[in-house]
């Protein structure tokens, strides 16, 4: 299991327990399961972001596949 995928899964659980099992995906707002959940740059790293915890949230893998397809020129 990569490292990337333990963030996800510790910041998805952490997020679950601070609001009664809703995790709300950081793009749409809608809440996101599990199965569905990806971990999002709040700030991507090609503009000088990290992968630090505080720049990490969780979203659907469609909306974080939608907002880099429109980033991207």
């Amino acid at each position: 299991m990569s490292r990337f995928k333990l963030s996800r899964d510790k910041i998805y659980k952490t997020v679950a327990r601070q609001l009664h099992g809703v995790v709300p995906c950081w793009v749409c707002g809608e809440h996101v399961a599990h199965a569905d959940a990806t971990l999002e740059h709040i700030q991507p790293l090609s503009e000088g972001g990290n992968s630090h915890q505080e720049n990490l949230a969780i979203s659907h893998d469609r909306c974080n596949n939608l907002r880099h397809a429109k980033t991207k020129h």
